[in-house]
Protein backbone atom coordinates (compact mmCIF):
# COMPACT_ATOMS: atom_id res chain seq x y z
CA UNK A 1 0.00 0.00 0.00
CA UNK A 2 1.44 3.29 -1.29
CA UNK A 3 2.75 6.17 1.59
CA UNK A 4 -0.15 8.52 0.28
CA UNK A 5 -3.01 6.12 0.58
CA UNK A 6 -1.87 5.06 4.22
CA UNK A 7 -2.09 8.24 5.45
CA UNK A 8 -5.26 9.07 3.85
CA UNK A 9 -6.68 5.98 4.85
CA UNK A 10 -5.25 6.56 8.66
CA UNK A 11 -6.13 10.25 8.60
CA UNK A 12 -9.86 9.19 7.73
CA UNK A 13 -10.36 6.33 10.57
CA UNK A 14 -8.84 9.05 12.73
CA UNK A 15 -11.60 11.22 12.34
CA UNK A 16 -14.12 8.82 13.49
CA UNK A 17 -15.65 10.24 17.01
CA UNK A 18 -15.66 6.83 18.86
CA UNK A 19 -12.59 5.81 19.82
CA UNK A 20 -12.56 1.87 20.24
CA UNK A 21 -13.76 1.54 16.61
CA UNK A 22 -11.02 3.76 15.75
CA UNK A 23 -8.66 1.81 16.94
CA UNK A 24 -9.84 -1.32 16.05
CA UNK A 25 -9.76 0.41 12.36
CA UNK A 26 -6.69 1.01 12.80
CA UNK A 27 -4.91 -2.19 14.04
CA UNK A 28 -6.80 -4.02 10.95
CA UNK A 29 -3.51 -1.97 8.75
CA UNK A 30 -0.27 -2.87 8.24
CA UNK A 31 1.72 -1.65 11.79
CA UNK A 32 4.78 0.05 10.52
CA UNK A 33 3.22 2.20 8.10
CA UNK A 34 0.47 3.41 10.00
CA UNK A 35 2.78 4.67 12.73
CA UNK A 36 4.28 6.26 10.27
CA UNK A 37 1.53 7.69 8.87
CA UNK A 38 0.35 8.66 12.46
CA UNK A 39 3.46 10.70 12.80
CA UNK A 40 1.68 13.17 10.70
CA UNK A 41 -1.33 13.35 12.04
CA UNK A 42 -0.26 13.67 15.98
CA UNK A 43 1.30 17.34 15.02
CA UNK A 44 -2.01 18.45 13.31
CA UNK A 45 -4.36 21.42 14.09
CA UNK A 46 -7.70 19.77 14.37
CA UNK A 47 -8.48 18.59 17.84
CA UNK A 48 -9.92 14.97 17.44
CA UNK A 49 -7.39 14.72 14.87
CA UNK A 50 -4.37 15.22 16.53
CA UNK A 51 -5.37 13.48 19.74
CA UNK A 52 -7.07 10.56 18.20
CA UNK A 53 -3.53 9.83 16.58
CA UNK A 54 -2.05 10.22 20.07
CA UNK A 55 -4.42 7.56 20.95
CA UNK A 56 -3.62 5.72 17.82
CA UNK A 57 0.15 6.00 18.25
CA UNK A 58 0.02 4.35 21.74
CA UNK A 59 -1.64 1.19 20.65
CA UNK A 60 0.15 0.53 17.45
CA UNK A 61 3.38 1.83 19.15
CA UNK A 62 2.76 -0.91 21.57
CA UNK A 63 1.72 -3.44 19.03
CA UNK A 64 4.94 -3.10 16.99
CA UNK A 65 7.26 -3.33 20.44
CA UNK A 66 5.22 -7.13 21.03
CA UNK A 67 6.70 -7.90 17.12
CA UNK A 68 9.77 -5.76 16.87
CA UNK A 69 11.07 -4.13 19.86
CA UNK A 70 14.05 -2.39 18.56
CA UNK A 71 11.55 -1.28 15.68
CA UNK A 72 9.57 0.40 18.34
CA UNK A 73 13.03 1.80 20.12
CA UNK A 74 13.61 3.13 16.90
CA UNK A 75 10.13 5.41 16.93
CA UNK A 76 10.54 6.64 20.22
CA UNK A 77 13.84 8.14 19.49
CA UNK A 78 11.82 9.51 16.35
CA UNK A 79 10.13 11.06 18.90
CA UNK A 80 12.45 12.40 21.31
CA UNK A 81 14.52 13.49 18.58
CA UNK A 82 11.54 16.16 17.22
CA UNK A 83 11.81 17.64 20.88
CA UNK A 84 15.94 18.38 20.03
CA UNK A 85 16.91 21.70 19.00
CA UNK A 86 19.20 20.74 16.55
CA UNK A 87 15.97 18.70 14.65
CA UNK A 88 14.42 21.58 12.84
CA UNK A 89 11.19 20.96 14.32
CA UNK A 90 9.18 21.39 17.35
CA UNK A 91 7.80 17.90 18.45
CA UNK A 92 4.36 19.26 18.54
CA UNK A 93 2.70 15.99 19.91
CA UNK A 94 5.81 13.82 20.80
CA UNK A 95 5.38 14.16 24.69
CA UNK A 96 1.25 13.49 24.81
CA UNK A 97 2.60 10.39 22.40
CA UNK A 98 5.33 8.89 24.16
CA UNK A 99 3.45 9.20 27.28
CA UNK A 100 0.60 7.01 25.81
CA UNK A 101 3.12 4.81 23.91
CA UNK A 102 4.77 4.05 27.83
CA UNK A 103 1.28 3.90 28.93
CA UNK A 104 0.47 0.71 26.82
CA UNK A 105 3.99 -1.14 27.12
CA UNK A 106 5.73 -1.60 29.97
CA UNK A 107 8.74 -2.56 28.70
CA UNK A 108 9.18 0.62 26.92
CA UNK A 109 8.25 2.50 29.92
CA UNK A 110 10.83 1.02 31.60
CA UNK A 111 13.97 1.96 29.32
CA UNK A 112 11.97 5.73 28.52
CA UNK A 113 10.43 6.95 31.15
CA UNK A 114 13.16 8.81 32.66
CA UNK A 115 13.52 10.64 29.62
CA UNK A 116 9.94 12.13 29.92
CA UNK A 117 10.51 13.17 33.21
CA UNK A 118 13.97 15.09 31.91
CA UNK A 119 11.42 17.54 29.84
CA UNK A 120 10.04 18.83 33.38
CA UNK A 121 13.88 19.46 34.39
CA UNK A 122 16.45 22.17 33.96
CA UNK A 123 20.14 21.67 32.78
CA UNK A 124 22.13 20.36 36.21
CA UNK A 125 25.81 20.85 36.94
CA UNK A 126 28.33 20.54 34.08
CA UNK A 127 28.86 16.97 35.38
CA UNK A 128 25.60 15.98 35.77
CA UNK A 129 22.66 17.10 32.85
CA UNK A 130 19.61 15.66 33.35
CA UNK A 131 17.47 18.33 32.31
CA UNK A 132 15.84 18.93 29.09
CA UNK A 133 13.60 21.34 30.17
CA UNK A 134 10.89 22.49 27.45
CA UNK A 135 10.28 26.01 27.14
CA UNK A 136 7.28 26.35 25.20
CA UNK A 137 3.72 26.28 27.19
CA UNK A 138 2.50 24.02 24.43
CA UNK A 139 4.61 21.40 24.74
CA UNK A 140 4.34 21.92 28.56
CA UNK A 141 0.74 20.91 28.09
CA UNK A 142 1.66 17.96 26.11
CA UNK A 143 4.06 16.55 28.88
CA UNK A 144 2.20 17.39 31.55
CA UNK A 145 -0.84 15.49 30.20
CA UNK A 146 0.99 12.45 29.29
CA UNK A 147 2.85 12.32 32.37
CA UNK A 148 -0.67 12.47 34.25
CA UNK A 149 -1.64 9.68 31.89
CA UNK A 150 1.34 7.56 32.65
CA UNK A 151 -0.12 7.78 36.10
CA UNK A 152 -2.72 5.57 35.44
CA UNK A 153 -0.47 2.98 34.42
CA UNK A 154 3.14 3.55 35.61
CA UNK A 155 2.43 5.85 38.95
CA UNK A 156 5.01 3.80 40.77
CA UNK A 157 7.67 4.37 38.27
CA UNK A 158 6.99 7.75 38.06
CA UNK A 159 7.14 8.52 42.39
CA UNK A 160 10.47 6.46 42.38
CA UNK A 161 11.92 8.91 39.91
CA UNK A 162 11.27 11.86 41.78
CA UNK A 163 8.49 13.36 39.65
CA UNK A 164 6.88 14.78 42.34
CA UNK A 165 9.54 17.63 43.21
CA UNK A 166 9.62 18.57 39.22
CA UNK A 167 5.75 19.68 39.12
CA UNK A 168 5.02 22.51 41.79
CA UNK A 169 6.82 25.44 40.03
CA UNK A 170 3.98 24.49 36.96
CA UNK A 171 0.91 25.68 39.46
CA UNK A 172 2.48 28.91 38.68
CA UNK A 173 2.34 29.20 34.93
CA UNK A 174 0.64 32.22 33.32
CA UNK A 175 -1.01 29.71 31.06
CA UNK A 176 -4.20 28.08 32.31
CA UNK A 177 -4.08 25.03 30.55
CA UNK A 178 -0.45 24.13 31.88
CA UNK A 179 -1.96 25.47 35.29
CA UNK A 180 -4.82 23.01 35.29
CA UNK A 181 -3.03 20.11 33.88
CA UNK A 182 -0.62 20.70 36.72
CA UNK A 183 -2.93 20.82 39.52
CA UNK A 184 -4.53 17.50 38.36
CA UNK A 185 -0.84 15.86 38.33
CA UNK A 186 -0.60 17.46 42.15
CA UNK A 187 -3.76 15.27 42.84
CA UNK A 188 -2.74 11.90 41.08
CA UNK A 189 0.97 12.07 42.29
CA UNK A 190 -0.47 12.95 46.16
CA UNK A 191 1.75 16.03 46.59
CA UNK A 192 0.29 16.90 49.84
CA UNK A 193 3.09 19.77 50.13
CA UNK A 194 1.18 21.58 48.47
CA UNK A 195 -2.54 21.33 49.50
CA UNK A 196 -2.45 25.00 50.18
CA UNK A 197 -1.66 26.36 46.89
CA UNK A 198 -4.18 23.46 45.16
CA UNK A 199 -6.61 25.22 47.07
CA UNK A 200 -5.93 28.79 45.85
CA UNK A 201 -6.27 27.38 42.51
CA UNK A 202 -9.96 25.59 43.29
CA UNK A 203 -11.15 29.16 42.75
CA UNK A 204 -9.29 29.28 39.15
CA UNK A 205 -12.23 30.02 36.39
CA UNK A 206 -9.67 29.50 33.06
CA UNK A 207 -11.58 27.15 31.19
CA UNK A 208 -9.86 24.48 29.17
CA UNK A 209 -10.68 21.22 26.87
CA UNK A 210 -9.37 17.93 28.38
CA UNK A 211 -8.65 15.00 26.30
CA UNK A 212 -9.66 11.99 28.27
CA UNK A 213 -10.03 8.36 26.80
CA UNK A 214 -11.67 9.73 23.67
CA UNK A 215 -14.00 12.03 25.28
CA UNK A 216 -13.21 16.31 24.46
CA UNK A 217 -14.09 17.87 28.18
CA UNK A 218 -14.20 21.23 29.11
CA UNK A 219 -12.96 21.59 31.91
CA UNK A 220 -11.53 24.83 34.52
CA UNK A 221 -8.53 24.99 36.64
CA UNK A 222 -10.79 25.49 39.50
CA UNK A 223 -12.25 21.54 38.87
CA UNK A 224 -9.05 20.51 38.31
CA UNK A 225 -8.19 21.58 41.81
CA UNK A 226 -10.89 20.43 43.31
CA UNK A 227 -10.77 16.84 42.34
CA UNK A 228 -6.95 17.03 43.17
CA UNK A 229 -7.68 17.87 46.87
CA UNK A 230 -9.90 15.11 46.80
CA UNK A 231 -7.41 12.92 45.71
CA UNK A 232 -5.13 14.21 48.69
CA UNK A 233 -7.88 13.27 51.08
CA UNK A 234 -7.82 9.86 50.18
Amino acid sequence: MGTRRIKKQVFTILQQPDLEQMLADLRRLPVKETVNALFSAICQVDDRLRWHGVSGMGVMVARLAAEEMEEARIMMRRLLWSLNDESGGIGWGAPESMAEIMHHHAGLAGEYIHMLISYTRPDGPELEQDGNFLEHETLQQGLLWGLARLCDARRGLLVEKGLAADIPPYLDSADAVVRGLAVRLCGKLAIVAMGDRILELTKDSSSFVLYEEGRFLSVTVGEMAAGALEELEH
